[in-house]
């Protein structure tokens, strides 16, 4: 590879050298021509700015004779004032990895848009030009094309006055058309982003037509089907090879004349059309559709066809027959149970209302009786109204602590409330848990000094608790024309016979409820009872809070 090497500058900091004679010159100019079309040729089999800079690099190193040479190029593209960050280096000497805009080499080349040639060091200025401090000469050459400035090209030398008129002339020359390069690269990855980007919307829109129950069809100007998405192929019989022909000759013997003269007026005036009404003869049965026509408009408004929608009027009819079941569904869900769960439970049973239909399932669930302890001998004498005052003024607060615990309300027995752990939804541990922690929490408040029921002359009244956890059938009990949701079986039973024994304040459960809850509660032990249909005692345990 050849080097420049003769003894003339163009410009530089202020030093002049004498032309060499004419015949050198001749030779001289001719080898830098051959140069740099060999060059040139290089950079026209890139296409990326790593590869182009690559190659701006190591052709201006080989061919200068340079012992340093690196490109740096702005971090943010089309931003001058951004840092200049190292793209590629050539050379066995460390430099820096990035450069300040401001740099006085790189301001004084970036304004005058001219290349910077250093001759020597010692002359207090321009010394930012000298990557490496062995170096003793520079030149410093702007990245530039036409439209868009991209960095520097920095070559150094360790051998003062090294950069004379040849070496400068085809530095000169070559990296403008680098810059040319650079820039086409730069155009071409912007070129490929739009296509991905068009690429993409255009995938895009296929999804949402295809995914369109709708029968979507387009039709030029000229009326030849030009489009229809899946739906209408599937429906319709269609295939590509429907594409181009004319709409009256694919649909001719299909539908009604009118829908094709609809057509074609829509076509000739760009008058939008909606609902029109009729049957088409579609190859697996007949479609009952309602017709929407829009005019299809480009640029500057102009008519480029048509948009035809049909809607399957049969299917939509099914489609909401459908949907009112669903909402009646949901709402007999709602009616059923809004009232005796927390809201949470109640949406989550409006999203699968399959869960509660008539009939029962088994699931393992704990039941609670609560009683009034006390509330024979008030009741004596008083007032109905006075009664139902109170009983209403302790409902509102039991019922507000067993829905906030999660649990559902079965049902009112005089005086006493019947709730479940487990059912419409199952949780078995957590369930257990809950209950016993509602009942602790619903014994706190009738203690409570505070407490803005069992006021006056029904102070004194208490609740005894009582609960077992175990199987049970649970479901809706009835007929079609009237059920209602509520538990049934042995474990139903035993909790009742709990609550019976249970004294005021206290919260009786079975063995079978305490090894599910486990240690989170202190618990006492107390003689087992017998209960009716049970050969042994259960063994019972009165809970006596959360453990700490």
């Amino acid at each position: 590879m050849a080097d420049l090497t003769d003894v003339t500058s163009a410009r530089s900091t202020g030093m002049t050298i004498p032309q060499e004679p004419a015949p050198e010159a001749l030779k001289a100019t001719e080898q830098v021509t051959t140069e740099l079309v060999r060059a040139g040729s290089l950079l026209t089999r890139e296409s990326d700015v790593r590869s182009l800079t690559s190659v701006l690099v190591d052709q201006s190193l080989d061919i200068t004779g340079s012992d340093l040479g690196a490109a740096y190029l702005f971090s943010e593209p089309g931003y001058t004032n951004s840092p200049l960050r190292l793209m590629y280096r050539r050379g066995r000497y460390s430099i820096p990895r990035k450069l300040d805009p401001d740099l006085e080499s790189i301001a004084f080349v970036g304004e005058l848009q001219e290349t910077l040639v250093l001759h020597g060091k010692g002359r207090r200025f321009f010394e930012d030009a000298f990557l490496h401090k062995r170096m003793h000469s520079a030149i410093v050459a702007p990245i530039v094309a036409p439209a868009a400035t991209f960095g520097v090209l920095i070559l150094n030398s360790v051998r003062p006055e090294f950069y004379h008129h040849n070496r400068l002339r085809f530095v000169e020359s070559f990296v403008p058309l680098a810059a040319g390069m650079l820039h086409n690269s730069e155009l071409l990855d912007e070129l490929r982003e739009k296509l991905r980007r068009i690429e993409a919307l255009e995938r895009y829109q296929e999804s949402i037509f295809a995914s369109m129950t709708n029968l979507l069809i387009t039709v030029n100007r000229d009326g030849a089907v030009r489009y229809f998405n899946y739906a209408a192929g599937e429906r319709l019989g269609l295939h590509e090879e429907h594409v181009g022909r004319p709409f009256n000759e694919v649909f001719g013997d299909a539908v009604d004349k009118g829908i094709l003269s609809a057509v074609d007026r829509s076509r000739e005036n760009g008058e939008e059309q909606l609902g029109i009404e009729g049957i088409i003869a579609a190859p697996k049965r007949e479609l009952d559709f309602s017709l929407n026509i829009s005019p299809l408009r480009g640029k500057r408004g102009r008519r480029e066809g048509l948009t035809l929608l049909f809607t399957d009027q049969t299917a939509e009819r099914e489609l909401k027959g459908q949907m009112q079941v669903a909402t009646e569904e949901r709402r007999a869900v709602k009616d059923m149970f809004a009232r005796y769960l927390s809201n949470e439970l109640v949406e989550n049973l409006m999203q699968h209302p399959n869960k509660i239909r008539l009939g029962g399932d088994k699931k393992l669930a704990t039941t609670f009786f609560a009683d009034i302890r006390g509330y024979t001998t008030f009741a004596e004498g008083k007032d109905p109204e006075h009664i139902v005052e109170v009983l209403n003024g302790y409902f509102q607060e039991a019922v507000e602590v067993i829905v906030t615990n999660g649990g559902y309300i079965d049902k009112f027995i005089g005086d006493a409330i019947m709730a479940i752990w487990g059912v419409p939804l199952e949780s078995e541990e957590q369930d257990a848990v809950n209950a016993v922690s509602c009942a602790l929490e619903l014994q706190e408040r009738v203690n409570a000094p505070d407490r803005t029921f069992f006021t006056g002359d029904a102070a004194n009244l208490k609740v005894g608790i009582g609960m077992h956890t175990g199987p049970l059938v649970a479901g809706n009990l009835g007929s079609a024309q009237r059920m209602d949701y509520s538990v049934i079986g042995d474990s139903v039973n035993v909790a009742a016979r709990l609550e019976s024994i249970a004294e005021g304040g206290q919260v009786i459960i079975t063995r079978h409820t305490r090894e599910i809850v486990g240690d989170r509660f202190k618990v006492k032990e107390l003689k087992p009872v017998r209960v009716k249909g049970k050969e042994q005692p259960i063994p019972i345990f009165h809970v006596l809070g959360i453990a700490r």
